[in-house]
Parts: structure tokens; C-alpha cells; sequence
């Protein structure tokens, strides 16, 4: 039986019962796609990740992927292969590419909702595949032979990369070194070493295209210091006769180690060398415009969603396998026959704590699928926008507002409760038997990789809600507001739920407010930042538990309503549990967290000396 559990019922629930995107369906820009498509689509790709895809998930079926350091090739185990070229052959990956290259045009909710299956049944797969959303972004941006290269990438299914990081140069990706040298011809000549390449190498194509970070050197108004002073160049593995598509003569880009990791080790984590005295790395400027960061950014907003996506992917599957466990497993008399001898053993999903374990990883798995959903419908907002020529600032802002908690709050609270998930196997979920031990080795890059959870607070504070001094924020939060006062008002069983989440906005805003006041005074006072840097994580965090709580509360509004027809549907009434049990359980944490930040007596530690840790 496959490892992986999807939860097609939850996530159509949320595109359909939820955010009402069967009004989108079939109009406008996505008048191709139906209600009846997107269904179809749905149960087709949650079967195609539970056969296919999910066969050559575990490490142990996998084998040994060859790495040769003389051509910098690497060959990934045929069982991994026949997996990717199903999800290939499937065709699902158009939907992440316009019509003009080959795509489909559907919206971003039903991409992302897609996108769960592959990511929580292999992810590797969908990490090799993600190079097609980046032939999107090369032919909106590029001149007439870098759109004639995306069509090729699509067409031809190449993959991509996303080349920021250096040795020395990690999240500081101003600091990268990196260089790029322009040549009489038109071309530029990269010379410099990135680390931590995802997809950097693979025998999956016949090309993969790498998207570069460089600083340009002789170059009058670029390559000057920091993040403004990078250019994004493109640097296919090998050279392309862009009019037949034929693959040519290897570039001087070459994998020169593959990482030896903790988990996710069917994706392939690379040391990526451009330039060696034999053979340049011949690159190209994307677009003719020495506007790197900003370009590399609608890349790095697609990984991050991805990460997020992934982080909830596999969270649910761990919590649906440990539930299946739950059931079958017997261990030990109820606990209200405790002490009498003839009681039988019951299955452990019997015992309170076990039940209390499997609602706390369900309320998080769907409250966090609902929260991915909410940014996807809000791409949804933004493409729609864009289709009409109307204003697409406020979702614009939504969007910067929800990406860092859907990468950096989902990848960490996913982490920490697949411990819980294992915790319900007991000894046997330490073992390969089961699929747990690999989902938690596999989730920690979640938080590592497209930015840390400490970037991911400090951007969320600084670039987020300051940029505008917290008008954005203040409108997500007023629509939240609006709601929990209804709620709280309302005589039905989530009056106690809007009353916690209205509790939790003051915490939330009242954190803001304390660290809008210190990086104030760091006008005048710079260490005041200190103060800031300290909570920015916390913040976020904060944040996140509100809005997975408001997500909750939306899904319970609506189950009501449901009840009221099949009052005795489990799935509708564990949706009003868990959003009751998440505000008794996690909401009432925040006001903690709120007086935590606003102690004044708490321990400077910048001002300790290094010796003290």
C-alpha cells in the first residue's frame, strides 16, 4: 500500500465550499476549466500521487544515486525516474505555464491545490519539475531568443534552477561574489562558485537552464556592492541552436560536488562551478536589464509558496497515516476500566491522549491547507486583476503580507507536529517500516531553504508591514475583525471562537504596535533595533497562529451550515471541533506571547558578552 494518504475531500472543500472558486471556474481568463474539469483533475491527480509517484518515495527503494566528479554528471535510480516521467506524461505541471509556451490556463487556487499531491507523495518530483514555472517567468521577461529558450524549456521539458547562494555568501546574497564578465559578442562569461543548488544536475532532461545571480564587472551603472548591484543572467548546461532546438556543445557550468544530506536525498543539493580555463560559463542577460534581485524575486515568491505548500503536504499525510494507525493499533484497556483486569485492549485512538494528539495535527493540517489556499485565491485576485486592467495594488500587498507566513510559520509548525505523528506509532514510528521517520528528515529543509524563519520574520516586519506603516496589515487584520465579531456575536457553538480570535488580534496588534515604537526610536537610537530583531520570529509566528485560527473559524461557518442537512456527517462536524478545540488550545498562548514582548525587564542580550552562551 502507497505511503502517502491525500485528503481530496479537505482541499476540494476549501476551493469549493470555502472560497467559492467554482465562480471563477469557466469565465474570464480560465474559461477552458470548469467546475467538472477541476474536479476531474483533482481525484486524477491524488490517485497518479498515490500509485506512481509514491512508489519510489522511501530512501530504502531508491538505491544509491550516481554521482561521477569527472563529468559532473550524476544518474538518479531508474525507480525515480519512472516515477518522474508518470508525473511528466500526466501534464499537470502546464497548469504552471502560460498558453502561449504550451500551458494551461487555470488558476493559481486549483494549481496549488494540485500541487499538494506530488509534494506530499514524492516531493523530489515536483523540486525536478519546478523548472517550467521559471520558463514562465523567462519568457514574460525576456527578449525575443530568451522566449524562443522558454518555449524550448517547456516543449522540451527541461529543467531549471535557481542559483543564488555562495559559500560564503548564504541568505547575505548581496554579499556573493559571483561575477560577470560582458563579451564583445553580447554574452557574458560567469566565473564563481554557488552552493546548495537544488536540481543543479540530473540525467531527468537533456538540459537544464540555470537562472544566476551575478555582480557585472566593467559595466557602467551595475555591479555595484550589495543586492542592486546583481544582474540575472541565464546559463543553460548546455549550449542550444535556438531555431531547431538541437542540444549542443557542454557549457562551463559544472556540478563539482552533490551534498550528502539528512533527508530529501532524492533531490539532488549541488556545488555548481561557472568558468574553468578550457571552458567559459557563457551566459546571457535576462531581459537586456540589470535588474536581477527584482527579476529573481517572482522566482523565489513561487518557491516559497512551494515550500509552504510542501510543508503542509506532508504534515497531512503523516497526521491521515498516524490516524489509520491509530485505529488498527490496540494497546492497553480503556482508561475508565482502568484497574479491572477482564477489560479488553482497545485501539489507542480510544485512549484521550492519542485523540487529543491526532485533533492537534488535524486542526494545524487543514488549518494551514486553508491558509495556502487563502495567498493561492489571492494570486487568484491578482492574475483576474491583471485580465481586467484593474488595480491589483491590495492584493499585491496581500500577497507580500501572506507569503512569509505560508513558507516560514507552515514549514515550522509542520515540523514540530510530525513529531507528534511519530509519537503515535510509538517505538514502531522510529523505524523504516513506516513512512514518518522520513517525512520528519525530509521536512526540516522546510525551514532551512528560500529563507530562513528568521528572514522570513525579519522581511515580514521590516519589508512587509513597515513599508506602508501597517496599512496592508491593518486591512487582513480588519477583514479577521470583521468576522470573529460576527462570530462572537452570533448564537451558534463558534461564539467562543470569535471571542479568542478578537483576543488574539489585540495581542497581535498590540506586538506591532510595541515594535513600531522601538524601530521609531532607532531613528535616534540604533541598538532600539536590537528590541525588534529579537521578536520579529515571534511576530510572525503570532500571526500565523491567528490567521490558521481565522482559516478554522471560516471552515467551521461553513460546516455549520452543512450540519444543518446531514447532521451526522463526521467530516463537517470535525471541522467545528477542531476550530472550537484550536481556539481553547493555541489562541489564548498569544496574550502570553504579547507580554512576553512588552517586559521591559527582560535580558539584553546584545549587550552580553560571548563568552556568556
Amino acid at each position: 500500500m502507497s505511503h502517502y494518504r491525500s485528503n481530496l475531500r479537505d482541499i476540494t472543500f476549501n476551493l469549493f465550499e470555502v472560497f467559492g472558486r467554482d465562480r471563477l471556474l469557466g469565465t474570464g481568463p480560465w474559461e477552458d476549466v470548469d467546475i467538472a474539469t477541476a474536479r476531474d483533475m483533482l481525484a486524477a491527480g491524488a490517485e497518479l500521487a498515490e500509485t506512481d509517484l509514491a512508489e519510489s518515495f522511501a530512501d530504502s527503494a531508491l538505491g544509491t544515486i550516481d554521482f561521477d566528479p569527472a563529468t559532473g554528471t550524476a544518474r538518479l535510480p531508474e525507480a525515480f525516474a519512472k516515477s518522474y516521467a508518470s508525473y511528466v506524461a500526466a501534464e499537470w505541471w502546464r497548469m504552471d505555464v502560460s498558453p502561449e509556451i504550451g500551458g494551461i490556463a487555470a488558476p493559481p487556487s486549483l494549481r496549488w491545490a494540485m500541487s499538494e499531491f506530488p509534494l506530499g507523495a514524492n516531493p523530489a518530483i515536483f523540486l525536478y519539475a519546478a523548472g517550467w514555472p521559471q520558463a514562465e517567468i523567462l519568457y514574460h521577461q525576456g527578449n525575443a531568443d530568451q522566449k524562443r529558450l522558454a518555449e524550448l524549456m517547456s516543449e522540451r521539458h527541461w529543467g531549471a534552477t535557481m542559483v543564488l547562494t555562495e559559500p560564503d555568501a548564504g541568505s547575505a546574497v548581496g554579499s556573493g561574489k559571483t561575477k560577470a564578465v560582458p563579451q564583445p559578442d553580447g554574452t557574458w562569461h560567469l566565473h564563481g562558485v554557488k552552493r546548495f543548488i537544488t536540481s543543479a544536475e540530473h540525467d531527468l532532461a537533456e538540459n537544464i537552464v540555470h537562472f544566476v545571480l551575478a555582480r557585472p564587472t566593467d559595466t557602467p551603472g551595475a555591479g555595484g556592492p550589495g543586492t542592486k548591484g546583481l544582474s540575472l543572467f541565464v546559463v543553460p548546461k548546455h549550449h542550444v541552436d535556438l531555431e531547431t532546438g538541437e542540444i549542443g556543445a557542454r557549457n562551463g557550468a559544472v556540478v563539482t560536488n552533490v551534498e550528502k544530506k539528512m533527508g530529501l536525498k532524492a533531490s539532488l543539493t549541488c556545488e555548481l562551478t561557472f568558468g574553468d580555463a578550457d571552458t567559459p560559463a557563457v551566459g546571457w542577460l535576462v531581459g537586456d536589464v540589470h535588474d536581477g534581485i527584482a527579476q529573481m524575486f517572482e522566482v523565489v515568491e513561487y518557491a516559497r509558496m512551494l515550500v509552504g505548500t510542501k510543508a503542509v503536504a506532508t504534515l497531512s499525510t503523516g497526521y491521515l497515516n498516524a490516524l489509520d494507525y491509530a485505529q488498527l493499533r490496540r494497546q492497553g484497556a480503556d482508561l475508565a476500566r482502568r484497574g479491572d483486569r477482564s477489560a479488553p485492549d482497545v485501539p489507542i485512538i480510544d485512549h484521550p491522549d492519542v485523540r487529543r494528539s491526532l485533533m492537534t495535527q488535524k486542526y494545524y493540517a487543514e488549518g494551514m491547507r486553508a491558509l495556502v489556499s487563502l495567498a493561492a485565491c489571492t494570486l487568484d485576485d491578482i492574475a483576474l486583476a491583471e485580465h481586467t486592467g484593474e488595480d491589483a495594488s491590495a492584493a499585491r500587498t496581500r500577497n507580500d503580507l501572506l507569503l512569509p507566513i505560508v513558507k516560514g510559520f507552515c514549514s515550522e509548525k509542520a515540523y514540530a507536529l510530525l513529531s507528534e505523528s511519530l509519537q503515535v506509532f510509538g517505538g514502531s514510528g522510529y523505524l523504516h517500516d513506516y513512512p514518518v521517520e522520513q517525512y520528519i528528515r525530509d521536512a526540516k529543509i522546510d525551514t532551512i531553504y528560500e529563507g530562513t524563519t528568521t528572514i522570513q520574520g525579519i522581511d515580514f516586519f521590516f519589508r512587509k508591514i513597515r513599508r506602508d506603516r501597517g496599512a496592508g496589515f491593518g486591512l487582513l487584520l480588519g477583514e479577521l475583525e470583521d468576522e470573529a465579531t460576527e462570530l462572537r456575536d452570533g448564537s451558534t457553538p463558534l461564539a467562543g471562537v470569535g471571542e479568542a480570535l478578537l483576543e488574539g488580534l489585540r495581542s497581535v496588534r498590540s506586538v506591532v504596535a510595541t515594535l513600531d515604537h522601538a524601530a521609531d526610536e532607532a531613528q535616534d537610537e540604533p541598538t532600539r533595533l536590537y528590541d525588534v530583531g529579537t521578536h520579529t520570529t515571534r511576530l510572525l509566528l503570532m500571526t500565523g497562529e491567528l490567521v490558521v485560527g481565522w482559516m478554522l473559524a471560516k471552515q467551521a461557518r461553513v460546516a455549520l451550515e452543512r450540519l444543518d442537512e446531514t447532521p451526522e456527517d463526521g467530516f463537517y462536524l470535525g471541522k467545528v471541533a477542531g476550530a472550537r478545540q484550536f481556539a481553547a488550545e493555541q489562541l489564548p498562548h498569544l496574550s502570553v506571547q504579547a507580554d512576553l514582548v512588552e517586559r521591559a525587564d527582560a535580558v539584553d542580550l546584545m549587550a552580553l558578552p560571548v563568552s556568556a552562551f
